[in-house]
């Protein structure tokens, strides 16, 4: 009996993808083209692996899954929701802490907000994933940079129209009081929005899968999380039918030790870690 394949490409989007310039299109209002936010070294040419793999593969993938980090301009995670003390901006790659706000160092732009950012980095903190992290604007819906990478999508059309199946497209963030790097879970779930609670129909999907493959930006954040939430919560467990397509997933700037450090907690869990050139020789054995 043929084993079931899905390929899950975490947060293939523009905003993510270090694209020359021909893949960036003119802003009509500014006459500039448009730039990444927040562009990973090697995305692009990772998505350029993950849309041959697609092509080659065919009919050997049974699914497939596009999440799509989604968020407004307005959001925790984002400078547009805070300020310093002094009233001055707040940028990009800050991290803020619940000791820090309590202190005044940092204070939400909109004071009325501040019970509930405090609520949110005391429970926050409280997990020991992650501190706050202010990311630039990014994946805002509607925009460019919340689309998927042209040949990422140009394969999966391709896919689509010779399956006749449709590529599931999965949404995230846009609860904007709570991260939600995982595609699983939000960082702090909000008991009032369900969309940020453990997304157990979508493990059910995934554990149909006899093999899983994982791909997507970035391996230090998004597809760390995503993973481990994935591993951890898998209904039927066997992590070795789990694949980190590791030549199809880069790090943030900066990031690149819990990168190794995720691969390495991965492997010590089972997962398989293997190119995209490995993966289909595999599919085609």
């Amino acid at each position: 009996m043929k084993t079931a394949t899905q390929l899950l490409i975490i947060d293939p989007q523009n905003d993510f993808c270090d694209v020359p310039a021909r893949y960036r299109p003119v802003d009509p209002l500014t006459g500039v083209a448009v730039a990444p936010a927040l562009p990973v070294a090697g995305a692009h040419a990772d998505m350029q692996r993950i849309a041959a793999l697609i092509r080659a593969a065919g009919a050997a993938l049974d699914d497939i899954t596009v999440t799509l980090d989604s968020h407004h301009r307005v959001d925790i995670a984002h400078p547009t929701f805070w300020r310093q003390a002094d009233g001055g901006a707040v940028g990009p790659f800050t991290t803020i802490t619940a000791a820090q706000v309590r202190g005044g160092q940092f204070q939400p732009r909109d004071p009325a907000a501040l019970p509930r950012t405090l609520a949110y980095l005391d429970e926050l903190e409280s997990r020991g994933r992650y501190t706050l992290m202010v990311w630039p604007v990014h994946c805002e819906i509607g925009t460019w940079g919340h689309g998927v990478h042209a040949d990422v999508r140009a394969a999966y059309n391709q896919w689509e129209e010779s399956q006749l199946r449709g590529v599931r497209k999965l949404t995230k963030g846009e609860n904007p009081w709570t991260e939600h790097y995982s595609a699983i879970q939000a960082e702090v779930p909000d008991a009032a929005d369900e969309h940020t609670q453990m997304n157990t129909a979508f493990l059910a999907d995934l554990d149909r899968a006899g093999l899983l493959l994982i791909a997507g930006e970035a391996s230090s954040h998004c597809v760390r999380a995503t993973t481990e939430h994935i591993v951890a919560n898998l209904p039927g467990g066997r992590p070795e039918r789990v694949v980190l397509l590791t030549d199809c997933m880069s790090p943030v700037g900066g990031f690149e030790a819990q990168h190794s450090a995720f691969l390495g907690e991965m492997r010590a869990k089972g997962v398989r870690l293997m190119t995209s050139a490995e993966a289909l020789s595999l599919l085609r054995a």
